[in-house]
């Protein structure tokens, strides 16, 4: 079915929902999932479905049948590759969509190399050490790209606690602040979700207020 429409027409489209400007600039930008989970899937299946231009997709996992309340990946994916099988999906969603993917743990030695094309970066860890490793990595390497981070999305606590913060001009965090792991372990796909679309929507507001290129 996809084949009926053009890359003009899917264009056109995307123009009509969200104008000229905004979605020009989406069509321009790459932003990077670091992590490919319960946030980083529904990251990307959101950000493709705004039309952006390129994807970089980074994780090292395959899916496994306890991914699925959560994470955007189908019963017949389980034993791929996380990278593989999301690049799958989001291709039948929007094909337009440019998908680089790295079947690899990013690393302090790797983030240059993995990272380097990207404008935004979107951290979706369940570690507190890879969080912090990739935020120092961004701020030392990259000071000029974006991060946009989360903390503590679980429980069946208010949905109302997860907000977005502003640490720096390029610096945000999405969540209710509280450690997953010293909380509580329970994941539901509601919170999860929430906070994804709290990372989408800070990556959007960001692109839309900036002029010309990231």
């Amino acid at each position: 079915m996809a084949d009926i429409f053009t890359k003009e027409q899917i264009s056109q489209a995307l123009s009509q929902k969200h104008g000229d400007t905004l979605a020009k600039k989406l069509s321009q930008t790459c932003v990077a999932v670091c992590g490919l989970g319960g946030l980083g899937s529904n990251i990307a299946m959101m950000l493709t479905r705004a039309g952006i231009g390129k994807l970089i997709l980074i994780d090292f996992d395959k899916v496994e049948l306890t991914n699925l309340n959560r994470q955007n990946y189908f019963l017949s994916q389980t034993g791929m590759y996380k990278t593989q099988a999301l690049a799958d999906t989001l291709s039948k969603i929007l094909p337009c969509t440019d998908i680089q993917t790295f079947n690899e743990k990013i690393n302090a030695l790797n983030v240059k190399k993995l990272l380097k094309e990207a404008d935004i970066i979107c951290e979706a860890f369940d570690d507190a050490a890879a969080k912090s490793m990739l935020a120092d990595s961004i701020f030392t390497l990259f000071p000029e790209k974006y991060l946009v981070s989360a903390s503590g999305m679980s429980g069946l606590g208010s949905p109302n606690d997860i907000v977005t913060r502003k640490i720096t001009d390029k610096f945000y965090i999405c969540g209710d602040g509280i450690s997953d792991t010293d909380y509580v372990k329970e994941i539901f796909p509601s919170k999860v979700m929430l906070c994804a679309a709290h990372q989408v929507h800070t990556v959007l507001g960001i692109i839309d207020m900036k002029e010309g290129n990231l």
